[in-house]
């Protein structure tokens, strides 16, 4: 049975495509249609908005770049200089580079543009009739360079990311770019647009478009947020659907039986053969919808964290060997994982009995080592005596047409659901066949993953389970068994750990390295859209750090004292960095360290000194202050009885006083008592503190 469904020959389209467009096809191996460009560029190149949802691998580029040439060409006006006619945005620059190769396989094929010519003079150098499209994401150029490529070759087409084109249209370019005649404007990968926060930008690029233009959105998966995008830029879309059907033949069903089926009789046994087989049941077809090219199949296989690593190995050594696979794709959910296991691996190449080629392509490199790795993976003469191997994230999931992929395998899930499909969707593309592998972690295992593929398979993804690979053992070829039920864990697990521990103690870079890819997997882990089923408390943390061959774990999870684990022995302080600046700089620090440590250890030597004398000064002098509080409070209580009493008395003695003459003590006592009453009607007010009042009348003691 055929797994590539066609609709038509490019020939039968109405209308005809260009001669030298249909030339452009036909070279490139295209004779007949795939389902979505028989069904959009009839649309696309007549006046309808097209909303696209198909499968990966399934010739949606070409649905969208042959129908934006021919609306160009069949122009009744050229456009004119600083003007536009389409704009393609993609949501990462790997794709947008993708696209724009392909519109310049078109482009550089049109045929020389017609002049007048006398006889024996060479024809003059002229531009094409249709420039070449202009291509703008990060890196190769700045903004300015952008603008001033467009002013001195001028593009129809442009191509790029949306932050770029948005500075292209309303930033720098803004009075620059005329974008009044923009016929066609594309959303490839629609969705992830919006998932990576391009909302914005879009919004503002839409609403410096005219509206009198056609609109396509092309993805493999739709999602509810691009409703509100379907309102605000299309106008009455059509929505083209592709889904793919699997077909499978099932056992006929069994005939009943009963007792009376046993006592048959000779006569029935020997009824002409022709009228048997018309009583015989016949098979069943099941007709099933996938998500999933159709000769793209998809295998999990259960381990314990600790065994990924090794199953990733032997996943690899199977295919080359057995099905003779060559080129492999392996996605980690972390930029972190890839530039670790680059590493590990490339540092295990020598001694393997296979030579292997490694790529790393995430998005922390620079753009341009970036579009080299996938350059250089794509174009590999890879065999399955000399495999290559590109380690990636989801930034190659989307779109990305890379040639002859064989295997895909997942050593991490993608936190979005919907990034699986994408990702298998890197192989099986064109009517190849493909396989895709992930590992799960299941119940006895220290997870409980194995929930994942009734996840999937509601999403029209169906997985088959393989058994666990063993050490040269082609164990993969069966289903079902292994896995599960508590197996115990490989014994090579052990020795892996060794191994990648000596490759680690090489250089301190690479500890910092391993720990960085720890923890980033950890956190990519906890936010895993489908958490009931991704839960970390579940996860067996132990294992994950086994299988990273960790030296030792986190800070943070060597203050909760995980069980089971031992760290490296390891003389922390003499642990160099290959490097000579990072090394100079470790020791300079350490040095620091030792002083700050010395400083510190000082200042706390004094401050527990003075800590002590200020609690034996509190134990020692407190019963001498209070006994001083104490007498003051007394004297100043009998200062105040003897006024009381002195006052009493000198209105009784008033007029003997008069009589016999005046005592010269008693009044200077009631002076002083005046005197003291005052002051300390002005300590009440504010005027004079309490000490000054206590110094005057000998009361600081």
């Amino acid at each position: 049975m055929s797994t590539t469904a066609f609709a038509g020959s490019f020939a039968s389209l109405k209308p005809p495509l260009t001669p030298w467009i249909e030339d452009v096809v036909k070279s490139c191996g295209f004779t007949q249609m795939t389902p979505v460009q028989a069904s959009t560029i009839p649309l696309f190149m007549g006046s309808k908005d097209v909303v696209v949802e198909a499968v990966t691998g399934s010739g949606k580029t070409l649905a969208f770049v042959i129908p934006i040439i021919e609306r160009l060409i069949r122009r009744t006006e050229r456009l004119k200089s600083k003007q536009i006619g389409a704009i393609v945005i993609s949501p990462t620059r790997e794709l947008a580079e993708q696209i724009h190769a392909v519109f310049k396989l078109f482009l550089d094929s049109q045929p020389p543009p017609s002049h007048a010519q006398t006889e024996g003079d060479e024809p003059p150098a002229q531009k094409p009739t249709y420039p070449p499209p202009l291509l703008l994401i990060s890196g190769p150029s700045s903004p300015s360079q952008d603008i001033q490529r467009f002013i001195k070759e001028g593009s129809d087409i442009v191509v790029g990311t949306p932050g770029r084109i948005e500075e292209f249209l309303v930033g720098r370019g803004r009075g620059v770019v005329d974008c009044r005649e923009v016929e066609v404007l594309v959303l490839d990968e629609a969705d992830r647009l919006l998932d990576l926060g391009f909302e914005k930008s879009i919004t503002k690029i839409l609403g410096h478009l005219p509206k009198q233009r056609r609109t396509g959105l092309f993805s493999a998966t739709m999602t509810d947020g691009l409703g509100e995008l379907v309102r605000a830029g299309l106008r009455n879309p059509t929505r083209v659907v592709v889904r793919v059907e699997a077909k499978r033949k099932l056992p006929p069903p069994l005939p009943s039986t009963s007792s009376s089926s046993h006592l048959a009789t000779s006569a029935t046994a020997s009824a002409p053969e022709s009228k048997k087989r018309k009583r015989d049941p016949q098979p069943i077809e099941e007709v099933t919808e996938r998500r999933t090219p159709a000769t793209l199949q998809n295998f999990y296989l259960t381990c314990h964290p600790s065994e990924k690593l090794i199953q990733l190995c032997r996943v690899i050594e199977y295919e080359r060997r057995v099905m003779g696979s060559s080129k492999f794709v392996v996605y980690f959910s972390t930029c972190a994982g890839v530039a670790y296991f680059w590493g590990v691996l490339g540092a295990q190449k020598s001694q393997s009995q296979t030579p292997y080629t490694l790529h790393s392509l995430h998005g922390h490199l620079p753009p341009l080592t970036r579009s080299s790795t996938l350059s250089a993976f794509s174009s590999h003469p890879s065999t399955p005596l000399h495999p290559s191997i590109l380690l990636t994230t989801d930034v190659a999931a989307r779109g990305l047409d890379i040639p002859l992929v064989d295997v895909v395998v997942q050593f991490d899930l993608p936190v979005d659901p919907r990034g699986f499909m994408h990702r298998v969707g890197r192989g099986g593309r064109g009517g190849r066949d493909g396989r895709g592998w992930c590992f799960l972690v299941g119940e006895g295992e220290g997870g409980r993953e194995e929930g994942y593929v009734d996840f999937l398979a509601v999403r029209k993804i169906p997985l088959q389970r393989r058994g666990y690979i063993l050490a040269n053992d082609n164990g993969a070829e069966r289903e079902g068994g292994g896995g599960g039920g508590g197996r115990e864990e490989d014994p090579a697990v052990e020795w892996a750990l060794q191994e990648i521990r000596k490759w680690v103690l090489r250089d301190r870079d690479l500890h910092e390295k391993a720990m960085k890819a720890y923890v980033s997997h950890i956190r990519a882990y906890s936010k895993h859209e489908a958490s009931y089923i991704f839960r970390l408390k579940d996860l067996d943390l132990i294992g994950v750090a086994r299988s990273f061959g960790l030296l030792r774990l986190p800070r943070q999870q060597r203050a909760k004292g995980l069980k089971g684990w031992v760290d490296a022995d390891v003389d922390w302080d003499n642990f160099k960095f290959l490097d000579p600046k990072r090394e100079a700089q470790r020791v300079l620090l350490l040095s620091q360290k030792s002083a700050d440590a010395g400083t510190r250890e000082k200042k706390d030597k004094e401050r527990e000194e003075r800590k002590e004398r200020k609690e034996r000064k509190k134990v020692n002098g407190a019963w001498s202050a209070k006994g001083e509080k104490k007498e003051r409070r007394e004297e100043r209580k009998e200062k105040k009885k003897r006024r009381r009493v002195a006052l009493r008395a000198a209105t009784n003695t008033n007029a003997a006083n008069d009589a016999t003459g005046t005592n010269d003590t008693d009044i200077d006592d009631w002076e002083e008592l005046k005197r003291e009453e005052k002051m300390a009607k002005r300590v009440r007010m504010g005027r004079v503190s309490k000490s000054v009042f206590e110094s005057s009348f000998g009361l600081d003691l």
